[in-house]
């Protein structure tokens, strides 16, 4: 998929969704097209180590702006290079989203979203799952049901101006969608 950009831009896809909806194997089907991943959870847990673990809970925005604010400039490096880029993390808000789509627009690429939505059971299911292994795994924050449930209430669905692409759990499904959103701009 690399290289197909049209009209030589590079694309960027952002994705909105919650843990556990899919985002980083949805991100990880991308590479391996091509796109380059950047995953700010990864960062997070070489720099800091497991959330509720090896730093306190309730520090994770103030560990993490600063590594939001090195993947943008990372960002707005790889896509004025040409990469095609898929950025792994949940952007929960349309403000977020707006700043990184912005980003991309001004590194002069094409950025699209895709939209990963499931229900609680699924994604408790999947976290309860990836919290068994967070010692190993650089995409577990170890958080409890109740987290989860109170993450729901920050998270903000794409708005109606908001074009997204919606995950239906098919990974080469978005891959056509992200081919057909590009070439129809």
């Amino acid at each position: 998929m690399s290289g197909e950009a049209f009209d030589g831009r590079p694309r960027c896809v952002l994705m909105a969704g919650l843990p556990g909806s899919g985002k980083t194997t949805l991100a990880r089907t991308l590479e391996n097209y091509g796109f380059v991943r950047l995953c700010p959870d990864e960062e997070m847990w070489r720099r800091h180590g497991v959330y509720g673990v090896d730093f306190p809970r309730g520090t994770f925005p103030t560990l993490e702006k600063p590594i939001l604010e090195e993947m943008a400039v990372t960002l707005a490096e790889l896509l004025r290079a040409g990469h095609d880029v898929v950025v792994d993390h949940g952007f929960w808000t349309p403000q977020d989203r707006g700043r990184w789509r912005t980003i991309a627009s001004d590194a002069g690429a094409v950025p699209l979203l895709v939209y990963l939505e499931a229900t609680h059971e699924e994604l408790w299911s999947r976290v309860r799952e990836r919290n068994s292994k967070h010692e190993e795994d650089a995409n577990s924050i170890y958080f409890s049901e109740s987290d989860l449930a109170r993450y729901r209430t920050r998270f903000v669905p794409p708005e109606q101006d908001e074009t997204a692409i919606i995950y239906d759990g098919n990974p080469d499904s978005v891959v056509k969608a992200v081919n057909s959103a590009a070439s129809s701009l």
